[in-house]
């Protein structure tokens, strides 16, 4: 058997040993004429690293683990300080009622607390947020606009915490409510001016925050996030309102209480029981003097005292004598006729001037429901007459147990004035509970029922567009305002059986998408079938307008946004007789309308919008006995 020696091939040395020769085989040579010149072949071979492909794979390998681990740990990181910011948020939340619970408790002090950490929570969630890290993920798609959103929204709570919350907590914890209460007929003044910093400091957050809510993008965010921007942007702007009102009401309040200098002004008691655009008429009025916040009534007068005007004592433009008639300037009555408080207020100051030779500073207004809400703050009042009055039965006692009382039309009024003095004595006595009246009073301007109207130019300009300013709806771009204004036309008292329900909406059939707007107005006459012998003949109006007993005549005047078209209107799905027209540049269609006790008629109001709307709705109307509220209006092509 050959050896393993005789078996290898001959060479012709014995040199290299064999394991030498197999791996110098292994090795490829290279050209000497590819080699620099100072390079050696053997020098080339030394210098070329056998494992430089795999060290190029293993330091890639690192670097993309790396990355790895930095994306791993930055998502980490924007993870847990998402889950940290959205329990700080969700901490924050409650404080905030508590906190409205405690200045309305009077507990100022532990309110500044309460504000104190809702601000701490406040803040580690905008810090939680706005790092650069966090930033950097906003760039990402899908995740991005969450967080984006999420920032800014703690952005908003933080800058409510720290500029509204805060300071108001801490006036509250240095103010006490009973500050504001009447003493001995007096109001103090200075609270109210102490007030006036941090409470302008408060309404420009605000108003700066429903602002930047409302211009945060959600959509393409998820559901959670969605609805969390929608809760801050209601709760902000019914917020931003409130306080605006209370802005304007602690700038307005000390010049108008006579801090600076005496005051008159002229209070109309709107009788609901016979409507007119802004409630009622003004059946019972008197005259409010105040000087360095002490409030008298000094005179006090019905309307059977101002005889009719042989033209209108101020001039009214063609809108108001159109659509409402030359009457609104001559008879003191008739001046609530407008849905233009500020119209009224001229009016009635300048019917005042000529009958009694004083010019007042400008003209306040009030409705029994308001006079209602008050009771609950005073409690029962004894009026001089022996009738207990209270939050319960002064609707009904003031706008029809008179009727049957009373005959005489200038003894009902005198009733309805003595009331309402009443009233206010127990108002400006201190006899109210601070935190109960604020409510009453907010509510009552809520609903339209309080109006003011200033002959001062630069204060009525801080009136304009509040609730109090009573003038035509506001629209803008998320909401479109509409306004329903009625006035009796019987002659009657029977507007105490008058109920009206109210639904809008909108439509989009036409091919450039103008939105066709539709306000629904259901008008019911409640009275009994009987009502012409059942009630007072006052209450029926003695058939002197020439409308059957028991019925109810009246004219409405829908009002619709300044840009529309007016379509007209239909009652009972039938077109009807109407007058268009334009009131300061608002479409405005006026209908007459007729009801027998117990009937009913559905009456549509339509106007062609400018383009696309995607905004709210919303009506503003004459302050009637009983609100309902609004509906939403469901219409089809």
């Amino acid at each position: 058997m050959p050896s393993p020696d005789s078996a290898r091939p001959a060479s012709d040395s014995d040199d290299p040993a064999p394991h030498e020769a197999d791996a110098a085989s292994a090795v490829p040579e290279v050209p000497e004429a590819a080699l620099p010149a100072h390079v050696t072949p053997d020098a080339a071979s030394a210098e070329a690293p056998p494992t430089t492909p795999t060290r190029r794979r293993t330091i890639a390998g690192l670097v993309v683990l790396g990355l790895l681990i930095l994306v791993v740990a930055a998502t980490a990181w924007v993870g847990i300080r998402g889950l940290q910011a959205k329990d700080a948020l969700e901490a924050a939340v409650p404080l905030a009622s508590t906190i409205q619970d405690q200045i309305l408790a009077g507990d100022g002090e532990q309110a500044a607390q309460t504000a104190a950490d809702l601000a701490e929570f406040a803040a580690i969630a905008r810090s939680r947020t706005s790092d650069p890290i966090w930033r950097g993920y906003e760039f990402l798609p899908f995740l991005g606009p969450n967080l984006t959103a999420v920032r800014e929204l703690a952005t908003v709570v933080d800058d409510v915490a720290q500029n509204a919350v805060t300071p108001l907590a801490g006036l509250a914890g240095t103010l006490d409510l009973n500050a504001f209460k009447p003493v001995d007929g007096s109001i103090a003044l200075q609270p109210l001016l102490d007030a006036q910093p941090s409470v302008d400091q408060a309404n420009t957050a605000l108003a700066r925050a429903a602002e930047d809510v409302t211009a945060i993008d959600t959509d393409n965010v998820v559901p959670v996030v969605r609805d969390a921007v929608i809760r801050l942007q209601t709760v902000t702007e019914q917020t931003a309102s409130s306080l605006d009102a209370m802005d304007r009401a602690v700038t307005l309040l000390p010049a108008m209480l006579g801090g600076a200098a005496p005051r008159d002004y002229i209070l109309l008691f709107q009788n609901l029981a016979e409507l007119r655009a802004t409630g009622g008429i003004p059946g019972a009025l008197a005259l409010v003097h105040t000087d360095q916040g002490s409030v008298e009534l000094t005179q006090q007068a019905t309307a059977e005292d101002f005889d009719p005007f042989a033209a209108p004592v101020l001039p009214l433009g063609d809108d108001t004598t159109l659509i409402y008639g030359d009457i609104t300037g001559e008879y003191i009555q008739n001046v609530t006729l407008t849905p233009d408080f500020a119209q009224t207020g001229a009016l009635a100051r300048e019917m005042w001037r000529l009958q009694f030779g004083l010019e007042a500073n400008g003209v306040l207004s009030i409705d029994p429901v308001a006079l209602s809400y008050l009771l609950d703050a005073t409690g029962p009042i004894t009026l001089a007459t022996g009738d207990e009055l209270n939050a319960d039965n002064a609707v009904s006692l003031l706008l029809h147990d008179v009727y049957a009382r009373y005959d005489d039309l200038k003894q009902q009024d005198i009733f309805f004035a003595a009331a309402a003095g009443a009233v206010f004595d127990a108002v400006k006595s201190g006899r109210a509970d601070p935190n109960r009246l604020i409510a009453a009073l907010a509510r009552a301007g809520a609903e339209h029922r309080v109006l003011v109207w200033s002959a001062d130019e630069t204060e009525q300009a801080v009136l304009a567009d509040t609730t109090l300013a009573g003038g035509r709806p506001v629209s803008d771009d998320s909401t479109n305002r509409f306004g329903l204004y009625l006035n009796d036309l019987s002659g009657a008292k029977m507007d105490f059986y008058l109920d009206v329900e109210t639904a809008i909406g909108q439509q989009t059939c036409r091919t450039d998408r103008r939105p066709q707007y539709t306000l629904e107005v259901t008008v019911t006459n409640t009275a009994p079938a009987d009502a012409a012998t059942s009630l007072p003949v006052y209450v029926t109006g003695r058939g002197i307008s020439g409308v059957p007993l028991g019925n109810i005549k009246t004219m409405v005047s829908a009002y619709g946004v300044p840009t529309m078209y007016n379509l007209g209107v239909t009652r009972d799905g039938v077109d009807a007789e109407h007058v268009p027209a334009t009131d300061a540049s608002y479409p405005v269609t006026s209908l007459v309308f007729e009801l027998a006790p117990g009937e009913s008629t559905v009456l549509h109001f339509d106007w062609l919008g400018t383009g696309p709307f995607t905004g709210d709705l919303a009506l503003r109307s004459t302050p009637l006995i009983t609100l309902h509220e609004t509906e939403k209006l469901d219409l089809s092509c």
